[in-house]
């Protein structure tokens, strides 16, 4: 028989085949510290971040996110702010390069190359040096974005009095309101609209930052119509552009709203 004829291989299942343990590499010609990213220099960035995310709630828990009062469409004198991670972008937009015909350029363009450049700066700079002084391009992006962050985030709440916000701004709670029920059909509401009043005051006579309520004062019409007329502190002269007989019907009606109020108290 020739070599090789015949001759047939046959497997043992049985025999195990000789695997090495996981072994990391050795980084030891790279500079500084020597260890597997998997699972060791990861874990530890998990742990780090998990310290700060605990801290994160903790301090969400006993100072939490205070509540302003219900929105009011007419309230033309209310200040909308966005959360504080974004008052970098609302400042942004308040530049001229970057506002009214340029507002494509501020709101799209120039983040989306900001943030774009973040995240292409791993790619961008592919170096092996971890120290970030040899890391010049993503160092520098980093610096650059953390600085224009601070900035302008600082530039939008110093032109802010947080204080004056939080006390007009004050959540009413359910219990501590009286449901008025305004008749919207009511010719005098009509006249209440067309001078303003619903502007300052609210559709519910309920007030704003711009003008107090008109529900629960002690008034009666000839002193209502008085300062419709004449004004009254911020309240300017001649608001009310109308007859006598308008005038008489929308103090009236005022009247009746706190008459309301009153009855349901």
């Amino acid at each position: 028989m020739k070599r090789g004829k015949g001759m047939k291989f046959v497997g043992d299942s049985r025999v195990t085949a000789d695997k090495q343990k996981f072994i990391p590499k050795d980084y030891s010609e790279y500079p500084g510290r020597t260890e597997a990213f998997w699972p060791n220099y990861l874990l530890k960035e998990w742990l780090v971040g998990a310290v700060f995310l605990v801290g994160f709630l903790c301090l969400t828990i006993a100072h939490p996110a205070p509540l302003e009062k219900m929105a009011d469409p007419t309230d033309t004198s209310y200040l909308p702010l966005p959360d504080w991670y974004f008052l970098f972008l609302y400042q942004l937009l308040k530049y001229k390069f970057a506002s009214a015909e340029f507002f494509v350029l501020g709101a799209i363009v120039i983040p989306g190359l900001a943030f774009g450049a973040l995240f292409l700066a791993p790619f961008l700079d592919r170096g092996e040096e971890r120290r970030p002084h040899k890391r010049p391009i993503a160092t520098g992006l980093m610096l650059l974005a953390f600085v224009a962050v601070f900035w302008l985030t600082y530039e939008a709440a110093a032109h802010v009095d947080w204080e004056e916000k939080a006390e007009n701004n004050q959540p009413e709670w359910p219990d501590d309101q009286v449901a008025i029920d305004i008749d919207e059909s009511d010719p005098a509401f009509a006249l209440y609209e067309e001078n303003s009043c619903l502007n300052c005051h609210g559709g519910d006579l309920s007030g704003g930052a711009a003008a107090p309520s008109l529900i629960g004062i002690d008034l009666d019409a000839e002193e209502i119509k008085d300062i419709a007329v004449n004004g009254i502190g911020e309240m300017p002269a001649d608001q009310f552009q109308g007859s006598d007989e308008e005038l008489d019907q929308l103090a009236e009606f005022i009247v009746s709203v706190n008459e309301q109020a009153e009855a349901e108290e």
